[in-house]
């Protein structure tokens, strides 16, 4: 196949692409407008591969797109482009609002006149995966509930509110015009490659210097992680196997308090880096409670049965598995995040061209 990943040089979508390039004879076209979160440099090892291409684009120029669509001919559509950090979105929504609304839309009608003129065959086997978040539910209050596929949506904040209204055109969009859509719902990723606004690698990253762990409140929020190349694998196997106009939520079955998490990365990091700062005795000394953020949800947990019942896909990793190979990859790739922190990255990405 011929896979068109929008926001493929984002976090989960560069595991996306490298699981595709890797582990299947599939072609990649990488559609991203490379926003401070998109870095080419988790792909760099794909340069030069004959079945991988990158387009500097947009989703919200629809011309751009039909030039995209007319020359590569994808035969599938994973669609990961978005803004994503919650944090972000309450500072500043009218990107989120853009890019997951307008973004989407426009992308997806784009796609309808692209699909609307294959051939039968063709049209019969093409895909539109939207992912999704797990954000979109909102909060869960009792300790044993779990999100499942038909929970309704509760969004708390605009980056979810965006994600919510996106998931409701892709299902819109299948019913009307019966686009071949999927939509997967995953709860947080974390591993190597993630931007280090992120909990995980700003916790690792600023231990390692000697910097404050800010913690949001108590530090007790919970959320459900996932390794992400366990849900890229997913999100292929969703897209090959999955059955159209259905939702499919992806979870690691592993919920933990914000503050354990951040707790378990100093324990490894005591194991791996043991601490040399005098000032202080051990990295859980770094952690500093702070004001909470408005509208956090306290839990979130995704109930994973359908995938892996219908879909026989699971995690391979645990929680402590996974923690373990983040940390080793951030401690053995000093260059790959000081090039994110001090910002070269971006600056070199200008000049990027299309292969």
């Amino acid at each position: 196949m011929r896979i068109l990943v929008t926001g493929g040089a984002g976090f989960i979508g560069s595991a996306v692409v490298r699981h595709i390039i890797e582990n299947t004879h599939d072609s990649v076209i990488n559609l991203d407008k490379l926003t401070y979160a998109g870095n080419l440099e988790s792909l760099h090892q794909f340069e030069k591969d004959k079945r991988y291409y990158f387009e500097k684009t947009d989703i919200c120029n629809a011309i751009e797109l039909k030039r995209i669509f007319e020359q590569h001919q994808p035969d599938a559509i994973m669609h990961l482009a978005a803004e994503s950090h919650v944090d972000r979105s309450i500072d500043g929504p009218a990107d989120f609002i853009e890019t997951n609304i307008i973004g989407t839309y426009t992308l997806l009608e784009s796609a309808r006149s692209y699909w609307n003129n294959l051939d039968s065959a063709r049209k019969k086997a093409f895909r539109f995966h939207h992912i999704s978040t797990d954000e979109v539910y909102g909060d869960l209050e009792g300790t044993d509930d779990l999100f499942t596929e038909e929970t309704p949506y509760e969004p708390s904040s605009p980056y979810s509110a965006s994600k919510a209204a996106s998931d409701h055109l892709i299902r819109a969009w299948h019913r009307t015009y019966g686009m071949p859509t999927i939509v997967t719902n995953c709860s947080n990723n974390y591993g190597p490659y993630h931007f280090p606004e992120k909990l995980i690698p700003l916790t690792i990253l600023n231990a390692i210097e000697g910097r404050p762990l800010p913690v949001y409140g108590d530090g007790m929020q919970i959320r459900d992680w996932l390794y992400v190349e366990d849900h890229a694998r997913a999100l292929y196997k969703v897209l090959t196997e999955g059955k159209i106009g259905e939702t499919y939520n992806i979870g690691g079955h592993n919920e933990k308090a914000n503050i354990d998490v951040v707790k378990t990365i100093c324990q490894l990091l005591e194991e791996l880096v043991p601490i040399k700062q005098k000032k202080i005795g051990k990295y859980v000394d770094l952690i500093t409670f702070v004001k909470d953020r408005p509208g956090h949800d306290v839990r979130y947990a995704i109930d994973a049965t359908k995938i892996q019942r219908e879909l026989n896909w699971k995690p391979v990793e645990t929680f402590e598995t996974g923690m373990r190979k983040t940390v080793e990859w951030y401690l053995a790739n000093e260059t790959w995040w000081k090039r994110v922190q001090d910002g070269s990255y971006s600056r070199e990405r200008l000049g990027m061209e299309t292969k």
